[in-house]
């Protein structure tokens, strides 16, 4: 196996990682949220770091995808 194709399965891997911290997280921040009454922009700001979070594995993805399709 090269080294690139370990690179990319480390990569594959942080973007799993992200996705399932993230996901955790925010369903935490929710539930929590809920129970101590918070406000609407409070819960706003865990749904855009959830989104930021998204964001950055969609990137590492398309990395992976695009080195295997060879662009």
């Amino acid at each position: 196996m090269s080294q690139i194709d370990e690179h990319d399965r480390a990569l594959g891997r942080k973007a799993a990682l992200i996705i399932a911290v993230a996901t955790i997280l925010w369903l935490l921040l929710q539930w929590i949220g809920r129970q101590q009454g918070w406000s609407a922009q409070v819960a706003l700001i865990g749904d855009l770091a959830a989104i930021a979070a998204y964001i950055y594995a969609l990137a590492l993805v398309w990395r992976i995808w695009r080195r295997k399709s060879g662009k």
